[in-house]
């Protein structure tokens, strides 16, 4: 996957993605990172790339053409369009459904605001998506355009060292994650449960997939209406809340 991302600030990005999983990715060639530097493509004498808002308000607001010739820079020699996607508060909240979709995609582009934010024509003219982290404003789009990176890059194949590493986590089957120990056994009078210990593979799958129910019931209750459950499983969940025994 080619990801090009649009940017005030490359070296947060550099500080973040180029390091761990996500940059032993890239240096194997199974993701490619570009950041670009908007401020590159502001052609006036202080490579300027805002201004104030028709309209009067406070703050000041990117200007389209910065941003468009950025991203025309990404797009020359392309015989297609990239899903090009704007960080926004006002975008789409970004779930773990979101990343699957992304991650099959060929080539991302992610635009980052600022400011204000950006000029509405840019959006209209080149975004296909706007993403949102959640219902809360950030001072620009790199915090929010990493996370999306991150959580959808994990899930090309090869990135992990097995579908297995992200298939049983939070969120990708609908249900939150069961419960995870390691080594010591006991730690301040804790013990691991002997469930974990015994070694019975079918049992402690059975484990596993119960306390995701039970912790998805306790933190996320909202989510096991949508969650793939079997009828027993069902009864199962109805059980506990008649209960509530967590």
């Amino acid at each position: 996957m080619r990801v090009d991302i649009l940017t005030l600030f490359p070296e947060m990005f550099e500080a973040v993605l180029d390091s761990s999983i996500i940059g032993r990715a890239k240096d194997k060639g199974i993701l490619e990172l570009n950041y670009i530097q908007i401020r590159d493509f502001a052609y006036n004498k202080h490579r300027q790339v805002d201004d104030y808002p028709y309209g009067g308000g406070t703050g000041m607001v990117m200007q389209p053409e910065p941003i468009y010739l950025a991203y025309q820079s990404v797009c020359q020699g392309l015989d297609y369009k990239p899903k090009t996607i704007y960080l926004s508060p006002q975008g789409k909240p970004f779930r773990q459904g979101t990343a699957k979709k992304l991650a099959r995609e060929e080539h991302l582009v992610l635009i980052c605001g600022h400011y204000e934010g950006v000029d509405q024509r840019i959006l209209d003219e080149i975004v296909d998506m706007e993403i949102s982290l959640g219902d809360f404003v950030l001072t620009g789009g790199e915090l929010a355009a990493m996370a999306v990176v991150d959580a959808t890059a994990r899930l090309i194949p090869g990135v992990l060292k097995s579908e297995e590493s992200f298939s049983e986590e939070s969120h990708f089957s609908g249900l939150l994650e069961y419960p995870q120990y390691t080594r010591p056994e006991e730690w301040r009078g804790r013990r691991v449960p002997e469930i974990l210990l015994s070694g019975h593979h079918k049992n402690i799958e059975a484990w596993k997939r119960e306390m995701s129910i039970r912790t998805t019931l306790k933190k996320r209750r909202g989510m096991l209406s949508k969650a793939p459950l079997s009828e027993k499983e069902k009864i199962f969940v109805e059980e506990l809340k008649k209960n509530e025994n967590l």
